[in-house]
């Protein structure tokens, strides 16, 4: 007799932690998972990996985005979030090697989640590693083992290898892109296609 194959019941979230929308999108995806069995997976992708420049809260980009589109997704969902006034925006490589120490602690959820607030509700500086340690601390991480691991770069080929899969195998451009069994949605999806999405995986 055969096994049954097993079904993968899991969101897989590719995220910057620099990009606004995937907080707001991070809470229309747990409402939806709430009572389900299903879990967040984050994924990383750099927007603007090195040497690519980052963004300027000075230029017209980023405050033009931000009234036009970013306050008004969050007040309609209600969640609290301001433009940092870190500039230019922090590059996000150690951040995301400090996720992959943390989900090799069972904790990359609760980084993601983490370092998202520090960012956009707190302003911290997610480039700077005393910040990354202190949220590592805050959510049960050892701080010490955290640090050299960023001090060694542990986690940077690891990374990279995510990077790789992002780009090469799910071609991902933008954050967030959800995906959901074989369904997929570049950018913050409705609740709507998001509890369709559910219904088929969970089925």
């Amino acid at each position: 007799m055969q096994p049954s194959k097993e079904v993968k019941r899991e969101i897989i979230v590719y995220t910057d932690y620099v990009c606004p929308f995937c907080l707001l999108a991070e809470k229309l995806l747990r409402e939806a998972v709430a009572g389900k069995p299903v879990k967040i997976t984050w994924r990383p992708f750099e927007l603007r990996p090195f040497p690519v420049p980052t963004l300027r809260v000075e230029d017209e980009y980023l405050p033009a985005i931000w009234q036009r589109a970013v306050y008004p997704m969050a007040e309609k969902l209600g969640i609290d979030i301001k433009l940092p006034t870190i500039s230019p925006q922090p590059r996000t490589d150690k951040a995301f090697e400090a996720f992959a120490f943390a989900e090799q602690e069972g904790l990359g959820d609760e980084f993601s989640m983490a370092t998202l607030s520090a960012f956009f509700q707190k302003n911290q500086d997610i480039g700077d590693i005393d910040v990354l340690l202190t949220i590592a601390d805050d959510i049960g991480l050892e701080r010490q083992a955290l640090k050299r691991a960023l001090d060694t770069n542990e986690f940077s080929q690891a990374h990279q290898q995510a990077l790789r899969r992002a780009n090469l195998e799910d071609k991902v451009s933008v954050v967030p892109t959800i995906i959901i069994g074989d369904a997929r949605y570049d950018g913050v999806a409705s609740k709507e296609w998001i509890e369709a999405a559910l219904d088929d995986l969970l089925v």
